[in-house]
């Protein structure tokens, strides 16, 4: 079976944890044991979010300045790529150290075109960055000129996140995939460019896109038998942090479109759960990377199928 694991930036440096090296490195190995086991039994495609890294970037590039002046912060598309190195450098070395030595590991930097029109760069909604109180919010929104939003009890800033339209480069994920390679790629969501006025050349573009939504769009193009959103919560909850809150088990898009997700949270994993199962008619799961393979056989999480009842789909390959 054909899989498309999207691990959130948030599983791999967990809410409130310190953005240090020694936790992501942690929290990387404890996916990689979980995902070794998918990778020894499926062809797998790995991609990764990179909030929490992307936001720590910036910070740390707009803290620099030379001996006489400020230093332009690096543009958020070049942190991205960063990200995409730096995050699938440790998440391919811990799978080596858990897979055999014959299997072909490759992480590729990932260019994914968005429109330079979409509304969203007006309208900043992806959190990035570690969270932070009212106040200090309030403060670098006045300091560093930032917008900032509610996550859960705390603010984020927050920044343009365009609809991921074209993802480049995938003959070659193709290529690795035929030649039983595992594939880490558009991590991030990928590295944002948009064409300029010629209609032709792309240029690196202020934003980050969203993850789940990318790698929605990537697992219909590779022709994924079932894409995997591992987050840090069980499943997809009605009435979150009330008394009456219950998580989801079998469900249909059409069930899931009569609600209303957080835009910043779950609301883009339900939206890519639901185009790729609408466009394709497999299955997706959204679920903890805890539960990663009860969430392939179908038995945790909250699995999004086009059928209301019966036998979920790919799930006898």
């Amino acid at each position: 079976m054909k899989v498309v694991v999207a691990l959130g930036g948030n599983a791999l440096l967990r809410r409130g944890q310190a953005l240090s090296a020694d936790n992501q490195l942690a929290n990387i190995r404890r996916a990689a044991t979980q995902l070794a086991r998918i990778a020894s039994a499926h062809t797998l495609v790995l991609t990764h979010g990179n909030g929490p890294q992307v936001g720590l970037l910036a910070l740390q590039s707009a803290a620099y300045t030379a001996v006489d002046r400020a230093v332009e912060t690096y543009p958020l598309d070049v942190l991205g790529a960063e990200t995409e190195g730096m995050i699938g450098y440790l998440l391919e070395q811990e799978l080596a150290n858990l897979l055999p030595a014959t299997r072909t590991i490759t992480t590729l930097l990932t260019r994914v075109e968005v429109d330079p029109l979409d509304p969203a760069f007006t309208h900043p909604s992806k959190p990035i960055g570690p969270v932070y109180t009212a106040s200090q919010a309030a403060q670098l929104a006045a300091d560093k000129g930032w917008k900032m939003a509610a996550d859960g009890d705390s603010m984020r800033r927050v920044v343009a996140s365009p609809q991921p339209l074209r993802v480049l480069g995938l003959d070659a994920i193709r290529w690795l995939l035929e030649h039983d390679a595992l594939v880490i790629a558009a991590g991030g969501g990928g590295i944002p460019v948009a064409r300029g006025a010629d209609g032709h050349s792309l240029q690196g573009v202020e934003a980050v896109i969203d993850k789940d939504l990318c790698s929605a769009l990537l697992a219909r193009e590779l022709q994924a038998d079932c894409l995997v959103i591992a987050t840090d919560v069980a499943a997809v909850y009605l009435d979150w942090g009330q008394p009456s809150q219950r998580a989801l088990g079998q469900v249909t898009p059409q069930e899931l479109a009569q609600h209303s997700w957080p835009a910043g949270s779950m609301g883009p994993k339900v939206a890519a759960a639901c185009a790729f199962v609408t466009a394709t008619g497999h299955r997706a799961v959204i679920g903890s990377l805890d539960d990663i393979e009860a969430l392939l056989a179908g038995t945790a999480g909250t699995q999004v199928c086009p059928d209301p009842l019966g036998k979920l789909p790919g799930h006898d390959l």
